[in-house]
């Protein structure tokens, strides 16, 4: 595969490769595996948050209640 790139951007993918003791070739794959990687838990942490209890309905009444305990909590601590 050949793909053309920005020359700045190409110093700089020739020198992370390089402090990493890798190919641009291998240093790219390195990349995409861990983009992957991080998609992979992504989505497994949205699907255990999914299923992590029953669902609560949210409405207008659920924020303004957050709201009101946040207040509470930032003037306990005297933020703001």
């Amino acid at each position: 595969m050949s793909i053309t790139i920005h020359p700045e951007l190409e110093t700089r993918l020739r020198a992370r490769a390089e402090a990493e003791g890798l190919t641009v070739e291998a240093y790219v794959e390195h990349l995409l595996r861990a983009d992957q990687q991080a998609e992979d838990e992504l989505e497994a942490l949205a699907l255990e948050g999914l299923n992590s209890g029953e669902p609560i309905e949210v409405g207008p009444g659920y924020w303004e209640e957050k709201h009101r305990r946040l207040d509470e909590r930032l003037k306990k601590t005297g933020a703001r």
